[in-house]
């Protein structure tokens, strides 16, 4: 079941992006008048087909469901009949073929901003961006962070929820930006600013990032409660219920859930021996944490959250969501920050400055599906947002094969005055079909290996 439900939510995202992707393709080729012949989601065995009759487009669903592609009338494919000669790709204007083209990637990216707009006009439920301990030596500390600060903006945009302050720092650092300024609320009322300053070391990556900033947020001492249980998870596997109380592991007395998660990151791909309460009955569990690899080598995971009482729950929470009109330019300022750090980030990885580890495969996607979709729709709708934007910006790259390497071509066109030569292009799209399936195995490398860890 866990594995329908990730393969599920996996076509959903796939087939929905390339759906948006692919009709950008056709419905500029339409309106500047190329005459499409096939509108294809997926790759492959055709598994579904619709054609209202023999001139008219052929709809298509195939089982490869890893992208898809509108089949133009094209001279350079196959021979044209002289009453469709008007109507092929390759006999309109430069201007007009680079419409066609730049259109798939700009509707992922006009989708990502109908996605992040939805989930801002929807709103969701967050914590308070109010601090937790903050570790000496860390750039927080080093800017004068302490626990308790409540960070009321980033560059002076407001943050009402703790995923928006901390996506605010990490997208200002990752853009480039050597010094965030932050505003905070102390306990006593004071606001008052604070400067996060970063080195290139800092920004190689978002992990490494993450762990020099040195931020997490508030919480009250907690029992060590087992809450939401993720699919897939070692929590689940070990037969953990919501509401169990976990009394000792290894023979060790666990009294808060801090203490719980540092044992669990201790142990990864160790077996810990549990007791645990489960409605007054003390019962013996064996748990594995998977192993998950971070920077500074493994740390274990068991896929659960912690309970949290109701009145303590709504005492941290607060609901951010904004007017119809006013999300508007929230939404194109978020697809628009998040697709300036997608390029950096490729950027980096491309000189050496970032891990090649970053990248995702379908596996992790389709993994990042499936948890997005049990948190909830907002979450889904973000990462859905998210993908759409990671679409959108890799089709745009000047890259052989891909939207942005045949832009790049009629770019070349327009300034000399004639198309590039075909054995020219043809050399070049082998280089970059070869860069593209290297990407790919890299891609599903780091997934698999995720996967075992």
């Amino acid at each position: 079941m866990d594995l329908l439900h990730t393969v599920f939510y996996f076509l959903i995202v796939i087939g929905v992006l390339v759906s948006f992707h692919e009709f950008g393709h056709y419905w500029v080729a339409r309106i500047v008048g190329v005459k499409v012949i096939r509108f294809s989601v997926g790759f492959g065995k055709v598994l579904w087909s619709y054609q209202k009759n023999s001139q008219s487009t052929e709809y298509v669903i195939s089982a490869i469901p890893l992208g898809g592609y509108v089949k133009m009338v094209d001279e350079r494919e196959g021979e044209v009949s002289v009453e469709d000669l008007p109507y092929a790709f390759n006999r309109q204007s430069v201007l007009a073929r680079v419409a066609i083209v730049a259109a798939g990637p700009v509707f992922n990216l006009l989708l990502a901003t109908v996605l992040f707009w939805s989930v801002l006009v929807i709103g969701e439920m967050g914590i308070k961006p109010i601090l937790g301990e903050v570790k000496q030596g860390t750039i927080a500390y080093k800017a004068g962070l302490v626990e308790g600060d409540e960070i009321i903006s980033i560059d002076d945009k407001l943050t009402p929820i703790w995923s928006e302050a901390l996506n605010g720092i990490v997208s200002s650092a990752l853009d480039g930006n050597k010094e965030v300024k932050l505003t905070v609320k102390q306990f006593d009322g004071v606001a008052s600013e604070r400067f996060l300053s970063f080195t290139e070391d800092d920004i190689k990556s978002p992990e490494v990032l993450y762990q020099d900033l040195g931020i997490k947020p508030w919480s009250p001492k907690l029992k060590p409660i087992i809450g939401n249980i993720l699919p897939e998870s070692a929590a689940l596997d070990a037969g953990l219920q919501k509401g169990d109380l976990v009394i000792s592991a290894n023979n060790q007395a666990v009294v808060d859930w801090m203490q719980w998660v540092d044992i669990v990151k201790k142990h990864p791909g160790m077996t810990i021996q549990l007791v645990i309460d489960r409605g007054g009955v003390q019962l013996p569990v064996s748990i594995t944490p998977k192993k998950v690899q971070i920077e500074q080598g493994e740390e274990g995971k068991i896929g659960a959250s912690v309970y949290v009482p109701e009145d303590i729950q709504k005492s941290m929470q607060v609901e951010y969501s904004l007017s119809p009109f006013d999300a508007i330019p929230d939404a194109i300022t978020t697809t628009i920050n998040y697709s300036l750090s997608t390029v950096k980030m490729l950027g980096k990885m491309f000189v050496g400055q970032a891990s090649v580890k970053n990248l995702s495969g379908p596996i992790s996607i389709a993994q990042y599906a499936s948890q997005s979709a049990s948190i909830g729709l907002v979450a889904f709708l973000k990462f859905m947002a998210l993908v759409s934007v990671s679409l959108g910006v890799l089709n745009l790259l000047p890259v052989p094969v891909l939207d942005g390497g045949h832009l790049m071509f009629f770019c070349i066109e327009g300034l000399v005055g004639k198309p590039v030569p075909e054995k020219i292009q043809m050399f070049f799209q082998q280089v970059g079909m070869s860069l593209l399936l290297m990407l790919m195995v890299v891609a599903m490398f780091f997934d698999v290996q995720r996967l075992f860890h």
